[in-house]
């Protein structure tokens, strides 16, 4: 019997319903409080190579729009949606519920947890050692000052706590198997921050800069390593999100966004 989108998310917060990949997925996501998905998920997700097959973790996950994304073009990956926020994790469960989704949902799973968490309290949460061959993760990366909010739930999913990166790429390392990945998406400035918590963990470490045009500063990264790997950094060719002329975004950008290439060129 098929559900409607509506009757799945009758006793929800207010909420829209969006496709992503050009129809290949569909996120139930808030409609103005919390974090509402979009290109920072889809380059977080073109982050992962398109051969793989293996079980990935998405840390911080919302309503799931990174981790749907990698199965949307990895067909025989399988996924964890990690989210602290029951609320989110909520929206992540009527996502992989709904009808559009159904072509998805039997390789995907909601686990309610806080990846911050470490030792015997992360894998009591569900969050076993060696358990994922890759993790990808879009922290909460706004400081505290940059945008204030008197909603909560944006306020979580948005604002930086003091040493969030270590604990979180530190819970990465406990999760992801030896020589397993790791990508993350943040802002230009803290790649130092996130160069640190990597060291002596991951390496061969790979960094593309995310450019709004041509002449303009980059306002994103994305960092991507192994676990275990002791190569040093390098800088791959930037992602400009829009061409010379401004005129819309450009070809590779349409492509990564709608899932088909790959951020990285593998």
């Amino acid at each position: 019997m098929s559900v409607s989108p509506a009757a799945l998310a009758l006793d929800m917060p207010a909420h829209t319903v969006d496709a992503f990949h050009r129809g290949r997925f569909w996120l139930v996501q808030p409609k103005q409080g919390g974090h509402r998905a979009g290109m920072d998920a889809m380059m977080l997700a073109a982050s992962v190579p398109s051969a793989f097959t293996g079980h990935l973790a998405d840390f911080g996950s919302g309503a799931g729009a990174a981790a749907l994304a990698v199965l949307s073009r990895c067909p025989a990956a399988e996924a964890v949606l990690v989210e602290r926020s029951a609320e989110m994790a909520g929206f992540a469960a009527t996502t992989l519920a709904h009808p559009g989704n159904a072509h998805l949902s039997d390789r995907a799973s909601v686990l309610t947890a806080d990846v911050a968490l470490s030792g015997r309290a992360r894998i009591a949460a569900g969050l076993r050692d060696n358990a994922f061959d890759f993790v990808i993760m879009n922290p909460p990366f706004n400081a505290a000052e940059d945008r204030a909010t008197p909603d909560a739930l944006r306020r979580e999913a948005h604002v930086m706590e003091d040493g969030l990166f270590d604990s979180w790429i530190r819970s990465a390392a406990a999760v992801v198997k030896p020589r397993g990945g790791l990508s993350v998406i943040a802002r230009p400035e803290q790649l130092g921050a996130i160069l640190v918590a990597m060291a002596g963990r991951f390496g061969d470490t790979e960094m593309l800069a995310v450019h709004p045009r041509p002449e303009a500063a980059a306002i994103r990264i994305v960092v991507r390593a192994t676990l275990g790997a002791r190569g040093k950094l390098s800088i791959r060719p930037p992602l400009m999100l829009h061409a010379a002329s401004g005129n819309g975004p450009a070809e590779r950008t349409e492509m990564i966004n709608n899932g088909l290439a790959s951020l990285f060129g593998d």
